[in-house]
């Protein structure tokens, strides 16, 4: 039997480590006074799950308060069926959601004017921005629990990467996400920079691209988000297509080989599609299993909770 002294140790120590992960926790996502001074790493695993069974109820609902994210998407005029179907599917769980439609045929300005547009009339009020194509499908909670343990308040720009040269950027198709400290510093380097706000010094880079490099001249890396076995959360492709080249890679595995559970995005889907992906999504389940997830992320008031 250990005696009096060591069980007061044991439980002095119990008690301050506890108390540290609350503390720590209950801060996530609220902005902090202190900045980072080392931002390096460039792929971003989802946050764990397990330290969240042990929030009080009124921990978790501050971190579901605490993230707020706008989706955008950027639109043509021709979208507006499209538009129908996305206001009824998946963009009914953000925070926000909004269809710009292009007023350029040059990509780059549409998503700049875009950018300056959403920042002018949103500002604070969101401290994330998505932004997305019409044919983007998109699991809102997904991306708030993978933003869970992210600071807003510091230079995040992220989503599926790739490279071109020396650039690294965050592909359009697969979905872009900039904290609200990103927003604005790009808003100023568009309204200082010639680099960002004259087309024509970079027309010949694509509209992401160009997007990445103005960023980088901000001091924003693009950052690959991942699930825990590497694989990319943000799909540039339909789910089919995925699962179909999983079967030829891996017959084995398939759907395993195919796609994260985390998946936050998938592309190229029109409107049918991503009625087929609210069902799977959201509305389909086997009776008898219920899943209790340590932390909610509750649809906006007004929103249906499909």
């Amino acid at each position: 039997m250990a005696s009096p002294g060591a069980s007061f140790i044991k439980g002095t120590l119990v008690g301050i480590v506890s108390w540290a992960l609350l503390t720590t926790l209950s801060h996530i996502h609220i902005r902090h006074e202190g900045r980072l001074q080392n931002h390096r790493h460039r792929h971003l695993p989802p946050p764990g799950g397990e330290e969240f069974l042990n929030l009080l109820d009124a921990t978790r609902s501050q971190l579901n308060r605490s993230i707020r994210v706008l989706c955008v998407i950027l639109g043509e005029w021709e979208d507006q069926s499209d538009w129908a179907v996305l206001k009824t599917t998946w963009t009914k769980h953000c925070d926000g959601a909004e269809l710009v439609r292009a007023k350029s045929d040059d990509k780059w300005i549409q998503m700049r004017d875009t950018y300056k547009y959403v920042f002018g009339k949103y500002g604070d009020n969101y401290n994330w921005y998505f932004v997305t194509l019409p044919t983007t499908f998109a699991v809102i909670e997904n991306l708030k629990y993978f933003l869970l343990t992210r600071d807003a308040w510091q230079p995040f720009y992220l989503g599926h990467t790739a490279i071109s040269g020396d650039l690294e950027y965050v592909t359009a198709e697969g979905g872009i996400v900039l904290s609200i400290e990103s927003m604005k510093r790009f808003i100023q380097r568009l309204l200082k920079d010639e680099s960002c706000s004259d087309p024509n010094l970079i027309w010949n880079l694509a509209y992401d691209k160009q997007l990445a490099l103005c960023l980088k001249n901000a001091g924003i890396l693009a950052e690959n988000a991942e699930d825990f076995e590497g694989k990319n959360v943000f799909n540039t492709k339909p789910i089919a297509y995925l699962i179909q080249e999983a079967m030829l890679g891996y017959p084995q595995q398939i759907v395993k080989g195919c796609c994260s559970d985390m998946a936050i995005t998938f592309n190229g889907l029109t409107p049918e599609k991503m009625e087929v992906m609210m069902y799977g999504v959201y509305r389909l389940r086997a009776f008898g299993h219920h899943f209790n997830d340590s932390l909610v992320f509750l649809p906006p008031h007004g929103s249906k909770n499909d």
